[in-house]
């Protein structure tokens, strides 16, 4: 049975953790990584995935996810080997189902590798 997407979110190339994500994280969480989004970033920390989704032509209305790692029941990622430039990550969640799709510049499986990570120490 097939169920859409809760949410389907774009991953494109890794950039360095922007400085405004620090002010969310709580203590003892630290920014591992973030990838460049259609519109702002995703961040994967030792607790959860952020993303920062900018809104409005302007882009200065922020809407912010915030996905504890416990939270996610079972992933699965997608890819054709080095010439696909449409790989994906699906998230089964306690939310609902969450579809991450990646760019020619987000390597799937360094993503599948920090989910691993993430999940498998929340345990």
């Amino acid at each position: 049975m097939e169920t859409a997407p809760l949410l389907t979110w774009t991953l494109q190339q890794e950039i360095p953790v922007p400085a405004d994500v620090q002010a969310l994280l709580v203590e003892g969480e630290q920014a591992v990584t973030s990838f460049k989004t259609f519109r702002d970033s995703a961040t994967f920390t030792t607790k959860r995935l952020i993303v920062r989704d900018a809104q409005g032509i302007t882009g200065k209305k922020v809407e912010i996810y915030s996905l504890p790692y416990s939270a996610i029941n079972m992933w699965s990622s997608e890819n054709a080997g080095k010439l696909d430039w449409n790989s994906e990550i699906e998230l089964w969640t306690r939310a609902g189902h969450i579809k991450v799709k990646l760019t020619k510049g987000a390597d799937v499986r360094r993503i599948d590798s920090l989910l691993a990570w993430a999940v498998l120490h929340q345990h």
